[in-house]
């Protein structure tokens, strides 16, 4: 059983990184990364370490499933939904997308200001503030953290969903591509390429694998599941998560990275994760006592 668990992680790995090479199905590329953070729950007892690492494992099994659509951008591209966030979003701005009204507002036209440098730092940030609100969970009460990481997940794994189901261009895309009468600046490449120099290019590639992955806006839905779970701890935590999430919102529609309404559907997506933890909970202790029963076989 150990010798099995530590195959399905090390398959957590190749399968993804060798898919294209061997032609590997996008079906078992899912499977072999779902199975990643089970496997390691059955070969290792349970410490804060293991936590850390399962949850770990979630996010590369995240990481490598948005992607997946992209693997095929023809195909992806003849189920692109680009009109109907924007019907939406002028509807939301009374005419005008939020996203000009934002930078005809505050932006300065071909200048990079310290507002847009802030706010896409903001941005930038994400890639590290839900993960760091669960380590802070993780380190003050443990007890919380399984509850925690299964809500963070389930936001995260919904949202894939949703990218697998109706890919939809964020508003950068359809500036550039013609479908938006308005000019649009994408400030959040402007500022990269003004900070980080050459380096941008192989930082932005090493990070933008799905550009059709808009809709929820998990930036968001993340970032606010945060700021909830930080409540929960405390008021300070809690709000230094709600300053985040309310910042990055604006963010978001500013740098023209989404729409209003992908944020409104990602903090649905919250809404419908908390709503249903009643019922989510009591198949999750199923599932829990199952492996918990596999890693006392596994470690004798």
């Amino acid at each position: 059983m150990r010798a099995g668990a530590a195959v399905a992680i090390g398959s957590a790995f190749a399968a993804p990184l060798l898919r294209r090479r061997l032609g590997i199905p996008k079906s078992a590329t899912v499977a072999a990364t779902a199975a990643g953070p089970l496997a390691l729950a059955v070969l290792r007892p349970r410490t804060r370490m293991r936590d850390a690492l399962i949850f770990a494992l979630q996010m590369w099994a995240f990481a490598i499933v948005h992607e997946l659509p992209y693997d095929d951008p023809d195909a992806l591209r003849r189920r692109l939904k680009v009109r109907y966030p924007i019907k939406i979003d002028r509807a939301i701005g009374f005419g005008r997308l939020p996203n000009v009204r934002l930078q005809r507002a505050f932006s300065v036209p071909g200048k990079v200001t310290k507002r847009d440098r802030f706010l896409s730092f903001v941005h930038w940030a994400w890639f590290f503030q839900p993960h760091a609100a669960l380590v802070w969970i993780l380190a003050r009460d443990i007890d919380r953290f399984p509850r925690s990481a299964r809500q963070m997940a389930a936001v995260y794994d919904l949202g894939c969903l949703v990218y697998f189901l109706a890919p939809t261009a964020p508003p950068w895309w359809a500036g550039e591509n013609g479908y938006l009468d308005s000019d649009v600046r994408r400030v959040m490449v402007e500022v990269g390429e003004d900070v980080w120099g050459p380096a941008w290019k192989p930082l932005y590639d090493a990070l933008g694998g799905n550009p059709w992955a808009a809709m929820p806006s998990l930036h968001f839905a993340t970032s606010l599941q945060a700021a909830i779970l930080l409540s929960e701890s405390g008021r300070i935590p809690g709000a230094i998560g709600w300053a985040y999430a309310t910042t990055l919102g604006f963010a978001l529609v500013y740098l023209c990275e989404h729409y209003v309404v992908d944020l409104t559907v990602g903090a649905a997506i919250v809404a419908l994760v908390r709503g249903g933890e009643p019922f989510a909970d009591p198949v999750a202790q199923v599932v829990s006592r199952g492996v918990q029963r596999l890693e006392q076989v596994a470690n004798g």
